[in-house]
């Protein structure tokens, strides 16, 4: 028998050190693609856009493959391969020597990743089903946790040494990950007799099935609305009154805060969902994310971002959990991984759209428009969840 909870405690670990690497690019990346040559405020705002959306451009097509082929040959393996190939793309691109190099290594991080899908299917499929939820929303407090750490990380190591050290020390943080699950998370055999659900299946009963269609769009809307302004926050940071000389430092440490209440927050919510219920949770959590991105639109002085991005972090941290547990407490165990899968693939859907349209509504319109517009896709959620989820 699996000792579940000590599989959920690792990997805990393990999520919490692959999202420390990979959140701590976040802060400096359009800063990196204004030193490979991009030099006006407008093109970097839009090649910041393809950059960030880049993984999303491939993992879209490959996120409900890689939980199909979870679901035949196993999560673990498909958790590993996602880890190593993490590391893999990010030395790839830690030697990129203009944009176009850089682009391209985001794609390919796109085409060998899928670690967070693989990890929450891994723990989901070899969990008792009472405790599903449960082990899911500790182990999304895991990727909250890793983004407290991950941007002050690496904005730090980019101000104190270079952006492209950030890609090499992430690479290394992902192998040891990789390492650590293979030698102590354990998987429990698979019955080799239960045919494997195709990718089209799996799509086709998602799409036909309002618990999971409806908390699919909504996980894509909540991953659109957040990554929309991660192209231009920095730039954003940058024209406010602070340190030029700790920019990365300084952009870190406000994602950061997002992050610390995230990870609280993950945890508060799961248990009121219980009393109040998961729709009345999910409402709140989006208008109070919607109206602190609201807030930022209007913000000229950075001390008043500290108490918003704390709201802020509050808020976001609660949709995410709670929207994959509805999904994973309505679908068969034997299942899971491949309807997670599809969930994940209109999560990456929202992260491709989001940084595409966010990078030139940024050089466009400005940046307190493209907040404002984040603000009213999070209250557009709220509407969603009010009228379409059921507790």
């Amino acid at each position: 028998m699996i000792n579940w909870k000590k599989n959920l405690y690792i990997m805990w670990i393990c999520q919490f050190l692959a999202m420390v690497g990979m959140s701590s690019i976040v802060p400096f990346l359009p800063l990196f693609v204004r030193e490979l040559g991009v030099t006006s405020i407008q093109e970097t705002s839009k090649w910041s856009g393809l950059v960030f959306a880049g993984p999303f451009f491939v993992s879209l097509f490959l996120s409900s493959l890689w939980g199909n082929l979870g679901d035949k040959y196993g999560r673990k393996l498909m958790t590993i391969r996602a880890t190593f190939g993490l590391a893999i793309a990010q030395i790839i691109i830690g030697f990129s020597t203009d944009i176009n190099q850089l682009f391209i290594g985001r794609l390919l991080q796109g085409g060998l990743s899928g670690f967070l899908p693989a990890a929450m299917a891994l723990i989901a499929s070899n969990t008792p089903e009472e405790k599903t939820g449960y082990a899911l929303g500790i182990l999304q407090s895991s990727t909250a946790a890793g983004t407290v750490l991950g941007p002050l990380f690496g904005g730090l190591i980019s101000d104190f040494l270079s952006f492209r050290a950030v890609f090499f020390v992430v690479a290394g943080l992902l192998a040891l990950v990789g390492f650590a699950i293979i030698f102590f998370v354990k998987e429990e055999k698979r019955d080799e007799s239960k045919e494997t659900i195709s990718i089209i299946d799996n799509w086709k009963y998602v799409l036909s099935n309002k618990k999971f269609l409806i908390p699919s769009i909504l996980i894509m809307l909540t991953s659109l609305g957040i990554s929309f302004v991660r192209p231009i926050f920095v730039l954003f940071v940058e024209t406010l009154e602070i340190n030029q000389n700790y920019l990365p430092t300084i952009t870190g440490a406000l994602y950061s805060i997002v992050g610390v209440f995230s990870v609280f927050s993950a945890y508060w919510w799961g248990k009121r969902s219980e009393k109040i219920g998961l729709k009345k949770s999910v409402v709140i959590a989006s208008i109070i994310t919607g109206l602190m991105y609201l807030l930022h639109s209007v913000i000229i002085n950075p001390y008043y971002l500290i108490p918003v991005r704390t709201l802020l972090g509050f808020g976001y941290g609660a949709l995410m959990p709670l929207l994959f547990t509805r999904i994973s407490n309505n679908v068969a165990k034997e299942r899971r991984g491949g309807v997670m899968g599809v969930g994940s693939s209109f999560q990456v859907m929202g992260n491709l759209i989001g940084p595409l349209f966010g990078g030139y509504a940024g050089a466009v319109i400005g940046f307190p428009f493209s907040f404002a517009i984040t603000g009213a896709i999070f209250l557009v959620i709220s509407i969603g969840a009010f009228f379409n989820l059921n507790d």
